[in-house]
């Protein structure tokens, strides 16, 4: 049987770290984040979606999502966030749904299902066990910062878009604590993976 692992965190808690570890042992991973990209290409429902509801503004000159204009808008309003996560729902759980069936089918013992909203987006409900990757969110702020050059203001704004990092620490089945260093990460998860086999 497959066991379905959610894998999570918040924004720059180092989710990529773990989501690397587990496709260099070849462990299939569902990214929601490539999904969510593919449900909003050109000549989609859900880019026609977006379009309808935040204008023509939002679209390159060839016709794809302009995601920093759309990033712009959806971070400095809860209400058009909200808007944006409804309207693009439905595309993204088939989308999700159907990518891990096809390794189901396939009999794969474990397979990653990488959502960064997994408890938003009541994901959680559709894996066996949730994986939070975390880091206290003094360094999520630093560390966002210094990724994505945001000030201050911005980066937390960008923080508070998503269900705070503690809360998904006491959500979390396993807790993996990157704090310190990827070897000291990769060893939480060698310890995880010990005990699955």
């Amino acid at each position: 049987m497959t066991f379905i692992l959610g894998l999570t965190g918040g924004i720059a808690t180092g989710k990529t770290t773990v989501a690397n570890y587990f496709k260099r042992r070849a462990i299939p991973i569902v990214d929601s984040d490539i999904i969510a990209r593919e449900v909003v290409e050109p000549g989609t429902v859900g880019l026609e979606k977006i379009r309808l509801h935040f204008g023509d503004g939002i679209l390159t000159e060839e016709g794809h999502l302009n995601r920093k204009k759309l990033g712009n808008i959806v971070f400095s309003d809860e209400l058009k966030r909200q808007l944006l996560n409804q309207l693009l729902s439905e595309e993204l759980a088939e989308a999700i749904s159907g990518e891990i069936k096809k390794w189901v089918v396939q009999k794969i013992p474990l397979v990653v299902v990488d959502v960064p909203l997994m408890y938003e987006a009541h994901y959680d409900r559709r894996v066996n066990q949730v994986m939070v990757v975390y880091v206290p969110e003094k360094i999520q702020l630093e560390r966002l910062m210094a990724r994505d050059q945001l000030s201050e203001a911005e980066a937390r704004k960008r923080i508070a878009s998503q269900l705070p990092i503690e809360e998904k620490r006491h959500l979390a089945d396993i807790l993996i604590d990157n704090s310190g260093t990827v070897a000291e990460t990769e060893e939480q998860l060698d310890k995880w993976m010990a005990t699955c086999n």
